[in-house]
C-alpha cells in the first residue's frame, strides 16, 4: 500500500511538473497546428480543403514524439488557418502550438518566438509576367508591387524601396494567393516572396508559362523553420529531437522527394526542385540558426 501510494505521488509530481505546450496537451488531449492556406509545397489546402505539406508532415512527427513522451493514447490534431500576420500573435496567444509552414527564422522574430531546426533555405525574390520584361530589382522603379503583411519579404521590398530610391508603390496582401492574384490581374506588376512559394504558386496557375521569377533576390538564403511559443523549454528539446531524428535518417530523402520532385496534389504539379548542397548540410547537421552565414 505504502509502495502504492509513494508510485502514485511519484507520478502525480511528474505531471506536475509539465509546463508550457506539453502540460496543456496533457490536459486537453490535442495540439493545434497552425496552417497555412496557398504555401505550396510546405502547408496549404487540398480539394478537400485538407492541410498537407512538407511542413504539415514535419509537424505530425513533432506531434508524434510529443505523444510517445506524454504516454497518451491519443493525441488529437487540431488545425488553425493562420496568415503572415497573424501566425505569431496566434501563436503567442495559445490559439495555436505549432505554425507549419515557411516561415522565415530571423533574430528579429526570436526575440518573439522559437523555431526547431531549419527544414528549408530560400531567397527573396519576385515574381511577374514575362509580357512586362522586367529583369532585376532596378526594372521594379516606380512600379506597383505587392508583398504579404507582415512578411519579412514586406520589408525588404521597403528597404530596398528607401535604399535605392525606386519610388515603388508596395501594397501589403493578406496572404501569398492574393498577392500572386494581384499580379495575374495586372493590379501590381510584381510579386515579392520567397522564391520556393513563388514557384509553387507558378506551377499552380492557369497558365504557368506566363510567368517569370527574378534572377535578382531581396537576400540572401533564409532558413525556415516550425515556430513554437518562446521559452517552451521542454517541448522545444521535443520538437529538435524529432526533427533531427528525421532529418538524418533515410526516410528524409522520401520525404523530401515527395514535395519537390515528385506530382503533388491537387493538381499533380511536379515543382522539380533537387535538394541544394546547402540544404543536404543543413539536413546532415540541423541547427535552428537565423543566420545565413551558417549555411
Amino acid at each position: 500500500m505504502a509502495l502504492a501510494t509513494l508510485l502514485s505521488g511519484h507520478a502525480t509530481a511528474m505531471a506536475d511538473e509539465l509546463t508550457g505546450t506539453l502540460a496543456k496537451g496533457r490536459e486537453l488531449g490535442y495540439i493545434t497546428i497552425g496552417h497555412r492556406e496557398a504555401s505550396v509545397p510546405f502547408s496549404y489546402l487540398d480539394d478537400k480543403r485538407q492541410p498537407i505539406g512538407f511542413a504539415i508532415d514535419i509537424c505530425a512527427r513533432i506531434v508524434d514524439a510529443v505523444k510517445r513522451q506524454l504516454k497518451l493514447d491519443k493525441l488529437e490534431v487540431r488545425y488553425q488557418l493562420v496568415t503572415s500576420s497573424t501566425r505569431i500573435p496566434l501563436l503567442a496567444n495559445g490559439t495555436i502550438d505549432l505554425e507549419c509552414g515557411n516561415t522565415t527564422n530571423n533574430a528579429e522574430r526570436q526575440q518573439q518566438v522559437w523555431y526547431t531546426n531549419t527544414h528549408f533555405l530560400t531567397a527573396s525574390r519576385f515574381v511577374s509576367k514575362v509580357e512586362s520584361k522586367i529583369g532585376s530589382i532596378s526594372g521594379l522603379k516606380g512600379k506597383t508591387v505587392v508583398s504579404p503583411a507582415g512578411s519579412t519579404n514586406i520589408k525588404q521590398a521597403l528597404e530596398f524601396n528607401s535604399r535605392l530610391n525606386l519610388g515603388m508603390t508596395v501594397i501589403p496582401a493578406q496572404d501569398q494567393a492574393e498577392a500572386f492574384l494581384m499580379v495575374e490581374t495586372g493590379r501590381a506588376v510584381a510579386f515579392i516572396q520567397d522564391d520556393i512559394v513563388i514557384a509553387g504558386l507558378i506551377a499552380n496557375a492557369k497558365d504557368p508559362k506566363a510567368y517569370v521569377i527574378s534572377e535578382d533576390a531581396f537576400s540572401r538564403p533564409e532558413p525556415y523553420g516550425i515556430m513554437l511559443r518562446k521559452d517552451d523549454v521542454a517541448f522545444k528539446a521535443i520538437a529538435d529531437a524529432a526533427t533531427a531524428s528525421l532529418y538524418q535518417s533515410p526516410e528524409l530523402a522520401a520525404l523530401y522527394a515527395k514535395w519537390f520532385t515528385q506530382p503533388i496534389p491537387p493538381k499533380g504539379v511536379n515543382l522539380d526542385i533537387p535538394m541544394s548542397p546547402a540544404m543536404k548540410r543543413a539536413f546532415e547537421k540541423p541547427t535552428d540558426s537565423p543566420d545565413p552565414s551558417t549555411y
